[in-house]
């Protein structure tokens, strides 16, 4: 059977990079029991750079406030890896003050979840900015 067009553009594989273990909990949790979404949780931006290659994912979460590569330095070099220039990628900060989401998007995120954030509503969220991004692409 062949996969319809969408098939290709479903959003399945979720890359979690927080450096606070139990909130990294809570994100793999959340997305992948209520999500259903395929999950890979890393804590530094170093293993995320060093894992997106091998999982490919549609959507990157990232905190912003990280030892060695913050947020910002971490999506600046995933952005230079191959087939990771157009995956949407979301910021996870406790900072909401409305400047410091600004400059947060000027980065390229394509959104902003405030930490606390709700894990039962984290599925839905993600995937609403995972529909801007993609429309967002080139």
């Amino acid at each position: 059977m062949n996969p319809g067009p969408d098939a290709e553009a479903a959003l399945r594989r979720v890359m979690c990079v927080e450096d606070d273990e139990d909130i990294r909990y809570i994100l793999d949790f959340s997305l992948r029991q209520i999500g259903g979404y395929e999950v890979c949780a890393v804590g530094s931006g170093a293993e995320a750079l060093a894992t997106a290659p091998g999982f490919r994912p549609d959507l990157v979460l990232l905190d912003v406030m990280m030892p060695q590569l913050s947020g910002p330095q971490t999506l600046e070099q995933l952005r230079q890896q191959p087939g990771m220039a157009g995956v949407p990628v979301v910021f996870l900060t406790a900072k909401a003050m409305p400047e410091q989401l600004e400059d947060l998007l000027c980065h390229g995120a394509t959104g902003v979840i405030v930490k606390p954030f709700d894990p039962v509503r984290l599925p839905q969220d993600i995937r609403m900015y995972w529909e801007h991004g993609r429309g967002n692409r080139a």
